[in-house]
């Protein structure tokens, strides 16, 4: 039976994104997403947490990703979940992250939300 590796993210992005280009002259860029779960406590209190995963697109999404995204947009992320090591100081540290293939952006720019209210009031 084949295997599944498959994650799907809602959040908002915690800083800008970083570009970078590998030896092979490859586009990487990077960015954290944070997504917050919310529910209420027995006893009726809102209780939220949010989680922070880290993000890794590739090629024209990483290209994209650099161009359009900035600290506190809203995305939806598709894509794999990565395990990677490294050593330090002598031991060995893991870390995961999610190689994203599909982003899409969900909300608007607020230069954007002014320009639709601008068409919006121009219309009445």
């Amino acid at each position: 039976m084949a295997g599944l590796n498959k994650v799907q993210l809602i959040g908002y992005l915690g800083k800008d994104p970083e570009m970078r280009k590998t030896t092979g002259d490859k586009h990487v860029t990077s960015f954290s997403l944070g997504a917050t779960r919310r529910w209420r406590s027995k006893s009726g209190d809102p209780q939220s947490t949010t989680d922070w995963f880290n993000i890794e697109t590739w090629g024209r999404l990483a290209e994209i990703c650099n161009d359009y995204l900035s600290k506190g947009r809203l995305v939806y992320v598709e894509g794999r979940l990565q395990t990677d090591r490294y050593e330090q100081e002598g031991s060995v540290r893991y870390f995961s992250k999610v190689v994203a293939n599909e982003m899409q952006i969900l909300d608007r720019r607020p230069e954007e939300e002014e320009s639709v209210e601008e068409e919006q009031s121009e219309a009445e």
